[in-house]
């Protein structure tokens, strides 16, 4: 037995959609059938119902209405799942038989640009790769605003996972091949498989990027072709992002630096950007993130930017000027986004008008200024007079559907003035009818009313019924209480009213739509202008913060010194609302670049070393940072070892977590990078932890020599600044009050004298019990260590009774073991022994 005609139809739709929910448009619903009805009623907690299909047993379904179908899509790709919506293509009133239905358009992750859940300050990237010679190409892009870059990621697997987690892509496009091996190394990441790019070769957004970034990049744009049954023209052409020319931060770096998500819970309070963020847009905020996330690596443009700061800083009338008009500037990229789409309706064309006759204004506000950068910065914007003038078809304030009417303003067409004219005047006719009705029979309850069915009617209730002119007037309806009655006269002006009516709706929205597709032709530009709008909005942020917080501006140089005074982690500061944030120096010359940092637990000296890396990282977004005065390099990378997390989903401890930042760090340092280590080797036991945190010391100076900051609870490891020239010792201070530890979160020279670490744990409220305990074992503890010491020369004088003896005896006293390599241990042991035989 055969499936009715229309779930064959289904069917048939739904074969080419495998891995998507199908919205099967039936009259007013979206209708799901099978297992999509099975699943989507328990994801969306609608009601699962059932229907003949033509076969022996019931199909399930479930449906949502068409107009409310939006909030339920918002679910489904929250969820990580796809939406094939497929729509009715015929008018089935005019249509014998079953109308032909099609998927106009497959909604993913990463082409998701309308929902509610839609972050007006993140960009929402869809990317693509394909494996190279050297490792992977990627592409991306925010299909909701039209930005787009590629770049090339050297290494495996594993970095184009990193670096995916970086950009926090919604969704990947691969091979099948590539899907296979990226789906079983990151649970959380959706991937998408694309057969092969079929966007043509030539399209003129590959053109900037280099040939072999050219396969992700037509596989990305032939997936949203694909997907959204269009070519979106707001789509630029792709910036090839040079990583020479960045400064490279790894995605565990930006996580433990807190730089835009706080590394426990949502939202982004706690991070730079939540210190940042005071711009007055929605492409500000987004800037200003693609800002923190790859800062520059070239001088030239670091200081090019902080010269906007510093005119902002200095011409504040003029700041508060722009910062005010920018408030009444909307999101012209994703206002763009829905033009490209043709889903802008009325009122996003009055905003993006709205805000385009804003463009002037600040041009003025700038090029009047007494700065010659912002004169030459305001000179440069393009105000899109001709989109303006286009947009200004649009009324001041129109409805949510442009199909509802009074979208375009009056005066536009002369031709739905008249139907408009005509619609108007005839409703004043109806209302004058029926005032002059009441007067004429003495029926004050006398009302004309309107419906779809019957169309216009006088309507006299029952009681008032002998007073009714039953001569003129003609029984339409009998209700309960109520008679309603035609005139030749009213069903003539009711022809003409709503002959009018419909006709000023189709040809407003025909307006309408010409209009939307007209504006097309100026999306570059407005999106050139949006970008420069939002670089302004960031410089006027930076200006803000660096007044409202005391930063200052950092100077650069080609060496590699890092001299920092009184500079303080921002974001603390800000959370301890500047009360009791005591700032400290930092001083690393070129022939000392490596701190030690010893002290207790809670001094401070994460949050020193965090303060540096966010001041080099503020420094080369261009903006003021929060110092005294800071000197800096133009560091290439930062890399940081912070914290103790497991990474449950790959089955890995702290310790191999910490082991494998570390050496993902060492091995791409270079010796203009940036490196923090925090307490390394702690997830191990006392002597392989100490050992591992000595040689990489080593390394890192006699390798790398890169700028380093390490801490450390092995204070054994302090010698080390004896035998390393470029190794300094830092201790963050403390203090015994009254038997109580006292931070005083000042970094000093030299090593740390102590651990305090009964301390802390006392600070914790550990019971009594354990605190009195561990301070009687480590009583027992340091004086044994002192009797083992005090037998040393005993043991050392069963040698020394003159010649060899006394020679290997004084070899041994004079030895710096700690210091000593493996090897450099047998050599002495081995020329001990011979000397002893001799």
């Amino acid at each position: 037995m055969a499936y009715t005609p229309m779930m064959q139809q289904y069917l048939q739709v739904k074969s080419e959609y495998q891995d998507a929910f199908l919205f099967f448009r039936l009259g007013d619903f979206y209708e799901m059938f099978f297992d999509d009805a099975l699943k989507a009623s328990q994801l969306l907690e609608i009601t699962l119902t059932s229907r003949d299909g033509g076969q022996a047993d019931r199909i399930p379904m479930c449906g949502v209405p068409y107009h409310s179908a939006a909030g339920y899509i918002d679910q489904l790709i929250a969820r990580g799942h796809k939406v094939a919506i497929c729509e009715q293509m015929e008018d089935a009133k005019q249509k014998k038989g079953m109308v032909r239905r099609e998927v106009v358009r497959l909604i993913t992750p990463g082409t998701h640009t309308d929902g509610k859940g839609l972050d007006s300050g993140s960009n929402m990237f869809l990317g693509a790769a394909e494996e190279t010679a050297s490792g992977y190409s990627l592409a991306y892009a925010d299909v909701s605003t039209g930005e787009a870059a590629a770049r090339h990621i050297f290494g495996g697997a594993k970095a184009l996972i990193e670096e995916a987690r970086s950009l926090r892509l919604r969704e990947l496009v691969v091979s099948d091949q590539l899907s296979l091996l990226l789906s079983g190394m990151d649970q959380e990441l959706i991937l998408s498989e694309e057969p092969g790019a079929d966007a043509p070769a030539g399209d003129e957004r590959v053109a900037g990027c280099p040939k072999e970034l050219h396969g992700s990049i037509l596989l990305l744009l032939s997936y949203i072709n694909r997907t959204q049954k269009q070519t979106l023209p707001h789509i630029q052409p792709f910036r090839h992002i040079e990583t020479d020319r960045l400064l490279s931060i790894d995605f565990h770096s930006k996580r433990n630096l807190e730089l835009t998500e706080p590394i426990r819970g949502g939202g982004r309070s706690g991070t730079l950007l939540w210190l940042l963020d005071e711009t007055a847009t929605a492409m500000g905020s987004r800037k200003l993130r693609q800002w923190l996330q790859q800062p520059l690596a070239e001088r030239g443009p670091i200081e090019a930017r902080q010269r906007m700061t510093a005119a902002f800083i200095t011409e504040f009338f003029t700041r508060d000027a722009v910062t005010d008009l920018l408030k009444e500037v909307y999101d012209l990229e994703r206002l763009s986004g829905k033009i490209s789409f043709g889903s802008a309706n009325g009122r996003d064309l009055a905003q993006l008008r709205n805000s385009l006759l804003k463009v002037p204004a600040i041009i003025g506000e700038l090029t009047g200024s007494d700065s010659d950068v912002l004169r030459a910065f305001g000179a440069e914007l393009d105000p899109c007079e001709e989109a303006a003038e286009l947009l200004t078809a649009i009324s001041e304030d129109p409805p949510l559907s442009p199909k509802d009417g009074g979208v375009i303003r009056d005066g536009y067409s002369e031709r739905l003035d008249e139907y408009r004219y005509a619609s108007r005047n005839g409703k004043d006719w109806i209302a004058q009818l029926e005032a002059a009705e009441r007067q004429r029979t003495g029926i004050k309850s006398l009302k004309i009313g309107y419906n779809r069915v019957f169309g216009y009617y006088i309507e006299v209730t029952k009681s008032n019924l002998h007073l009714a002119d039953l001569e003129r007037y003609e029984r339409k309806q009998t209700l309960a209480n109520a008679e309603r009655f035609i005139t030749p006269e009213l069903k003539e002006k009711e022809t003409l009213i709503l002959t009018a009516e419909e006709e000023s709706l189709a040809l407003e929205y025909e307006l309408f739509s010409g209009i939307r597709e007209q504006a097309k032709r100026f999306i570059p530009r407005i999106q050139t202008l949006a970008s420069r709008l939002s670089e302004l909005d960031v410089f006027i942020s930076f200006a803000s913060v660096a007044e409202k917080y005391r930063f200052t501006k950092p100077s650069f140089h080609d060496g590699t010194a890092i001299s920092i005074k009184e500079g303080r982690h921002p974001v603390v500061e800000k959370m301890l609302n500047r009360q009791g944030y005591v700032p400290n120096d930092c001083e690393m010359p070129e022939d000392r670049n490596m701190l030690l940092i010893t002290g207790p637990n809670m001094s401070g000296k994460s949050t020193y070393m965090r303060q540096i890396a966010l001041t080099v990282i503020m420094a080369q977004t261009g903006s003021y940072v929060p110092t005294a005065s800071a000197c800096l390099p133009v560091t290439d990378q930062i890399f940081t070892r912070i914290g103790a997390a497991d990474d449950l989903t790959s089955g890995q401890s702290t310790f191999m977590v910490e082991m494998m930042e570390s050496r993902y760090a060492i091995t791409h340092a270079t010796d203009r990078s940036l490196l923090l280590f925090d307490e390394i080797g702690r997830g191990t036991s006392t002597y392989d932890g100490m050992a591992l945190a000595q040689a990489m010391i080593e390394y890192v100076h006699e390798e790398i020599g890169a700028n380093t900051l390490f801490s450390t609870h092995y204070h054994e490891l302090t010698a080390l600044s004896e035998s390393l020239d470029r190794l300094a010792n830092i201790h963050a201070s403390a203090m015994e009050q009254s038997g109580k530890v006292v931070f005083l979160h000042k970094m000093k020279q030299g090593p740390a004298d102590k651990s305090y670490g009964i301390h802390v744990a006392e600070l914790a409220e550990l019971p009594a019990p354990i605190i009195q305990r561990a301070h009687e074992l480590l009583r027992e503890f340091e004086s044994d260590r002192k009797k083992d010491i005090q037998q040393e020369p005993a043991q050392l004088s069963l040698f020394d009774d003159g010649g060899a003896q006394s020679e290997a005896a004084e070899a041994i006293r004079n030895a710096r073991i700690p210091e000593m390599t493996p090897l450099e241990a047998l050599q002495l042991l081995n020329e001990l022994q011979q000397k002893l035989n001799s």
